[in-house]
């Protein structure tokens, strides 16, 4: 056998029949179904007191769980490249959606807030779903632009237009932490493309100027960031949530106080089954836990990062990345959140708080990751045969 065809036919590295490699996305998705299992058992505990019933948050989170397994796979069937003819659809409809939620009459208004539209039964939080689709809209623009992303205008202007858009809608809402979420992914994958430091830095000081204002001049969110600043002094107000939360997580220690014996949720800790969840998993399970918790988002970012390395172009890059970002991005806030590091602010963490739109979301986020694992191989295959036969010649 010749040298040129023994070559040919040997497989790429890692893909010899019986041979067992770790892909980062098996990694996420194993992180992923980890935390997905330890949000159920901790809202069956958080939610034994609740008055629907123990099984009623639970029963609404596996039926949650079962759909975004099914929207998960059948994003893993779809052909992202193809795709990409529908993204002006997509974008488009992700804004009418923000847009219907704050119309009155249209929007689901909870606790001075329209972020839900209601369907029947089920209720969806528009903002959750619209992130994803800033991000394919964002990143689909800078690949088709790549080599204009050194122009003010087509390279930054209009992204940025973009990315304000989606941001600006969702603060109507209102929801500033989603919205600086959104923000800021936004702007990773605008510098992450190219785009140039001296142009970003005065657009995060400009961003950071008007959400000042905008606290500010907001009585609500001006007096929980000022109660935030003294939790002890305002543990009976403004604080109340975040001073419970802490109490759990002293309670709980280093072992925790066991499953079902917590009683910080027992009426004291608002929002205990989404928010603040996280502070039932301290109180019952403990510190070794919660570190537990932050290391499987940890692995979930490091991952992602191997993952990237081997992305065929710079639409799926930029696509994968800002799935990556969704989830961990959106992790270290509530868990900033609920350890006091962070102003109190309404924000789910992902997998384990209840809730469907942020189930669905992290369902299409690992779809998308599965899928690049599945086709990413076959293309660098395919870049690998077309440079043996250019030098062949055959």
């Amino acid at each position: 056998m010749s040298t040129a065809t023994a070559t040919t036919a040997s497989p790429l590295p890692g893909t010899a029949r019986g041979h067992f490699t770790l892909s980062p996305a098996a990694v996420i998705v194993t992180c992923a179904v980890a935390l997905t299992f330890l949000g159920l058992t901790i809202l069956f505990s958080a939610s034994a007191s609740f008055k629907q019933g123990p099984f009623y948050y639970l029963n609404k989170q596996l039926l949650g769980v079962a759909m975004a397994g099914a929207l998960a796979w059948i994003v893993t069937r779809l052909d992202l490249e193809h795709m990409r003819r529908y993204v002006w659809i997509v974008g488009i409809a992700a804004v009418v959606a923000l847009v219907a939620v704050i119309i009155p009459g249209l929007g689901i208004s909870v606790k001075g807030s329209s972020r839900w539209l209601g369907f029947g039964p089920v209720r969806l939080q528009v903002s959750e779903l619209a992130k994803l689709a800033m991000v394919f809209c964002l990143a689909h623009y800078l690949a088709v632009n790549q080599t204009k992303i050194g122009d003010l205008k087509r390279g930054y202007f209009i992204p940025l237009a973009m990315i304000g858009g989606f941001a600006g809608l969702i603060i109507l809402e209102p929801d500033f932490g989603t919205a600086a979420l959104t923000l800021c992914i936004g702007l990773v994958l605008l510098f992450l493309a190219g785009a140039r430091w001296r142009y970003i830095l005065p657009t995060v000081g400009l961003a950071v100027a008007a959400f000042s204002v905008l606290v500010i001049h907001n009585p609500n969110r001006l007096r929980r960031f000022v109660a935030f600043l003294d939790v002890e002094g305002n543990k009976q107000s403004g604080t109340y949530q975040l001073y419970q939360s802490l109490a759990a997580f002293a309670v709980g220690g280093v072992d925790g106080a066991g499953l079902g014996q917590g009683r910080q949720q027992l009426n004291f800790l608002p929002e205990a089954h989404t928010d603040f969840i996280f502070a039932v998993v301290g109180e019952e399970l403990g510190m070794i836990f919660t570190l537990g918790v932050v290391g499987l988002f940890m692995a979930i970012f490091v991952a992602g990062l191997v993952h990237l390395r081997r992305a065929p172009n710079m639409f799926q890059f930029l696509l994968v990345t800002g799935c990556i970002l969704l989830m961990t991005l959106q992790a270290i806030i509530n868990l900033g959140v609920v350890t006091g590091i962070f102003p109190t602010k309404g924000m789910s963490l992902p997998f384990i708080s209840a809730g469907l739109s942020n189930l669905l979301l992290m369902g299409l986020l690992i779809g998308v990751i599965v899928n690049t694992q599945r086709s990413w191989p076959r293309s660098t295959l395919s870049r690998k045969r077309r440079a043996m036969q250019e030098v062949t010649g055959t």
